[in-house]
Parts: structure tokens; C-alpha cells; sequence
């Protein structure tokens, strides 16, 4: 079987030459990021992706592992993952895991006869997952953009201190009675997310608690509350409820400064210019319509669209080109809309993850005997 020739590979066995095995094992490698989806700009990093086929120590024995290699700055991104990974990833609809298989043919740098055939069967792990995998990390994009916004508008302006909420230097509560009561609390929060029913799937469990979380909004019932509701049911006290309250909230107050903090101190300048500029990271909001817009159209037509039609919109969002209500509104109309073709989508539950393991055994059979 052919070896791959990529310096990427090359500075990968560089910095790690007991995975030298790669350059004959990978299969797939793949160009990523804004260069697959058509909105690079001269600035913009190279992403690469790539699979491979471990030898066969990393199957039967037990002193070798071998999930993923990855590179970051100042190297080029790159990520290689083990087949067996991959799948795993790739089953769960993971967005940026996926895409590598919808690539257009002049980003697949390298495929040998096993990627092909992962390739040839790429609409085998689509399913109705999309819905809560691509919106989640849109969502993540958009609790980014909320929050740096906030700290742009209103930056935290000292480190909160205890007086601030009214306690006293040292807590009322010794930190055993606390820890019990908030492992307590926690198992019934996890009640109320479905955590304790295993033999649910996880799409599922996913489901349930978009709905929960739908139907608790309509009814203005906070994450606060539920906290509360949980408090009171494990029968703590009002008095001592009302104590680990102001707890939680200057423990929440000094995680939130030391975020700013942090985020302040690591910020490209770049992107900081941009935040002041438009109030919100064009960056981020690029990939969150993105995320939504490939979610609503992997759920109506059953594709995936990597390189994007849409380019010079989403290049115009980056460069503010839209308000911060626009993006909002714009974020909660596609939410709904994925919602809504979640229910009429023809795509599958779920993968056929017997059809997909059977690949998987295949493949990996076919890459021992090809070494």
C-alpha cells in the first residue's frame, strides 16, 4: 500500500517518531476549517484532517495506544485519528469530524482504496443527530459571543469579595457539609436531565431535554430554580439553602472575573479589535450560521455542503456586516427551523451502527493485511 508524502505527516513523526507507522497507515487526509468551506481570508490558519490505520500492536497488545496525533500552533492544525475514532466521532455526527468526508475533491489530499471506501459509505453515518450536534456547537459559538459581548459592555471592574454578598470572611458551612449537599443537590439535577436513564440513547436523552428545557422556558423556570427545586427536596433547610446560594453566586462571581481575566490577557489582537469594533467576534458568528444553516440543510435534503454557496454572506457577517440583533434573531429563526425538519426529516434516528461496525471490522482487517 502507498505512503502518504505530506510535510504535515512529516512534522507529525518529527515531534513523535514512535507514530512514524503513519505515514504507511493513513488512509484519509483531508484540507479543513475555512479553506474547505470557502471563507479563508489571507489571514487565515491551515486545518488538516486525516485518519489512520494503527498496526496491529495497537489492537492485540497492551503497552501501545493510539486515539489521535495533533498539531497546533505554531504548526499547522492538524489532527489524525485512529479508524476506529474516527468512526466512533463520525457516528455521533461530530461536525467537524463529519465534513471530512464531504470535502470537495480538491481538498482530499490523500486517499488510498480504505478511505475510499469509508468515502463511498459517508452517508451511512448520517442521521438525525445533526440536530443536536451541529446546533450544539453552534450554540457554544453563540454563549461565546453573549459572553464576550457582556464583558465588552460591562467588564467585571474589581475581584468580588465576600462582603460583597453578604457573608462573613469565613463560610457558615463547613466545606464537608457543603460538598455533601452539592453532590446531593447534583444527583437531583441529574434526575431532571434524564442522566440516570442509561438505556436511553444519547440522541434521545438529547431530545428530552431540548423539550424539558423548552418546556421550562415557557413556563420562565431558570436553571436557578431547578437548583432550588432540588435543594429543597433532599430536605435542606431554608436558612442553609439561603447560605449556599450566596455561596454559589461569589464562587460564580470569582470564576467569571479569573475568565476575564484570562480572556483579557490572551486575546488576538486581531479579533479584539473586531469585538470592539462590532460588539461581538465576527469569527464566531461566521461558524454559528454556518453550523445552523448546514443543520437545517442536512435535515431537509439529507446533504452535507462543506464548501458554501453562501460564502460571501458568511464573509460578510465576519467582517460585521450584520448588527448583533440581526445575528441574534437570525440564530434563534434557524434553531427553530432545525427544530421543526428534525420532526419531517427523512434522515435516520440514528446510524446503522451494525452496518457501520461491520465496516469498521472489514477495514481494519484489510489494513493488517495489506502491511
Amino acid at each position: 500500500m502507498k505512503s502518504i508524502d505530506h510535510p504535515v505527516i512529516d512534522i507529525i513523526v518529527k515531534n513523535s517518531p514512535h507514530l512514524s507507522w503513519i505515514k504507511n497507515g493513513a488512509c484519509l487526509f483531508a484540507r479543513a476549517g475555512s479553506h474547505s468551506y470557502g471563507t479563508a481570508t489571507k489571514t487565515s490558519d491551515e486545518d488538516w484532517r486525516g485518519i489512520a490505520c494503527p498496526p496491529s500492536k495497537y489492537y492485540f497488545g497492551n503497552q501501545h495506544s493510539f486515539d489521535q496525533a495533533e498539531l497546533k500552533a505554531p504548526n499547522p492544525d492538524a489532527t489524525v485519528y485512529s479508524i476506529q475514532k474516527f468512526f466512533q466521532l463520525c457516528t455521533a455526527n461530530n461536525p467537524n469530524i463529519l465534513e471530512t468526508l464531504f470535502v470537495d475533491p480538491e481538498d482530499l489530499l490523500y486517499v488510498n482504496d480504505i478511505g475510499q471506501e469509508i468515502i463511498d459509505n459517508r452517508d451511512k453515518f448520517l442521521s438525525k443527530r445533526v440536530r443536536y450536534s451541529f446546533s450544539g456547537y453552534a450554540h457554544s459559538q453563540l454563549h461565546r459571543i453573549k459572553l464576550h459581548r457582556g464583558w465588552i459592555l460591562n467588564p467585571p471592574k474589581n475581584y468580588p469579595t465576600r462582603l460583597e454578598m453578604g457573608l462573613p470572611n469565613q463560610t457558615l458551612i463547613p466545606a464537608d457539609q457543603m460538598l455533601a449537599a452539592e453532590a446531593d443537590i447534583k444527583k437531583e439535577l441529574d434526575k431532571m436531565n434524564f442522566d440516570f436513564l442509561e438505556e436511553l440513547s444519547e440522541p434521545t436523552k438529547i431530545a428530552i431535554r431540548s423539550t424539558m428545557a423548552e418546556m421550562l422556558a415557557r413556563l420562565k423556570i431558570t436553571s436557578d430554580d431547578q437548583w432550588l427545586s432540588a435543594a429543597r427536596t433532599i430536605g435542606l433547610s431554608d436558612n442553609f439553602i439561603e447560605i449556599m446560594q450566596k455561596e454559589r453566586a461569589y464562587k460564580n462571581l470569582k470564576s467569571q472575573y479569573d475568565k476575564y481575566q484570562e480572556w483579557k490577557k490572551n486575546r488576538n489582537a486581531a479579533r479584539a479589535a473586531m469585538e470592539e469594533k462590532f460588539g461581538f467576534d465576527g469569527k464566531f458568528a461566521l461558524h454559528l450560521i454556518r453550523l445552523l444553516r448546514s443543520c437545517k440543510e442536512m435535515l431537509a435534503t439529507g446533504k452535507v455542503n462543506v464548501r458554501r454557496n453562501d460564502r460571501e454572506d458568511l464573509l460578510s457577517i465576519r467582517n460585521g456586516g450584520w448588527s448583533y440583533e440581526k445575528l441574534i434573531d437570525e440564530a434563534d429563526k434557524l434553531d427553530a427551523e432545525c427544530e421543526e425538519l428534525y420532526k419531517t426529516s427523512k434522515l435516520p434516528h440514528t446510524p446503522d451502527f451494525v452496518y457501520l461496525d461491520n465496516l469498521l471490522i472489514k477495514l481494519v482487517e484489510k489494513s493488517l493485511c495489506s502491511i
